[in-house]
């Protein structure tokens, strides 16, 4: 069985973060394992609170991981501060960890900085050189490129220039007021449209991290990027369109929409 590591935040309400990375991988056929960069007590409606792992005890999780069941790609969502990105990054090299997907998680969907200017900066110096896709949203590329994106024609501009700059494929996410569900990527021989259909559905907690997961799970099998990233649409659509509806924010996907029935039956 191919295997696939999450490195992330957790979320106790399980719609994003680490539970939603674990679902996903298990629902795409692939053994998920995790190492947990911050414990962040948030739901549907929002974060309260972040308690990050400290540095050496992260480094630790990942040595038992590597050392033992060595994962056939990894996801990283996200990292706040720099010595995690320090540390995540020097046990990538270390350990020749293959097909790295970096969701860079950076800006929320309000439009919030989430990570400092400082970090950032590590995120690009020290991360994404190593990663074999990066799946930044639009407020994310424009963080990563310098400049605002109205347009496709700007969303190829800014995937391209983003590849040449770190030397990884891109996958710049539509959405956001822009180029509907339509997603590009951006590879060393050009760029590739993903086209998608938005389905009307507001609960979408952790579309980002499902996303990412559902990419390094199909990576893991042996599927090259771009099938990979048309699979993990697919899966997406699939998991949005079971319209599942719980909390009273916008809430989480089903991830095991496609799981036999036999085994989500309830009792009669």
């Amino acid at each position: 069985m191919r295997t696939a590591l999450t490195i992330a935040g957790t979320d106790p309400s399980g719609g994003a973060g680490i539970q939603a990375d674990i679902k996903t991988m298990t629902a795409n056929g692939v053994y998920a394992m995790s190492a947990v960069t911050a414990l962040v007590a948030q739901n549907t409606t929002g974060v309260r609170s972040i308690v990050e792992c400290a540095p050496d005890f992260l480094a630790e999780q990942l040595d038992c991981v590597f050392t033992d069941i060595f994962p056939d790609a990894v996801k990283t969502g996200m990292v706040a501060s720099i010595p995690l990105i320090e540390v995540i990054a020097d046990k990538l090299t270390e350990y020749g960890a293959k097909n790295l997907v970096v969701d860079p998680v950076m800006v929320a969907t309000s439009g919030d900085r989430l990570i400092s200017e400082d970090a950032v900066e590590a995120l690009k110096a020290r991360l994404l050189p190593l990663a074999a896709v990066i799946t930044p949203n639009i407020p994310e590329a424009e963080l990563l490129w310098g400049r605002d994106i109205r347009s496709t024609a700007d969303m190829e501009a800014a995937a391209r220039a983003i590849h040449e700059a770190y030397g990884c494929a891109v996958l710049c996410k539509g959405g956001h007021s822009l180029s509907d569900a339509n997603d590009l990527l951006w590879q060393e021989d050009g760029g590739q449209w993903f086209r998608g259909r938005r389905i009307d559905n507001p609960n979408t907690h952790g579309t980002g991290c499902t996303l990412s997961s559902a990419i390094a799970s199909n990576l893991a099998k042996g599927y090259g990027l771009a099938e990979s990233v048309e699979r993990a649409k697919t899966y997406l659509s699939g998991a949005l369109g079971a319209m599942l509806d719980l909390g009273r924010g916008p809430g989480p996907m089903d991830h095991a929409f496609d799981i036999k029935p036999q085994y989500r039956r309830e009792a009669t």
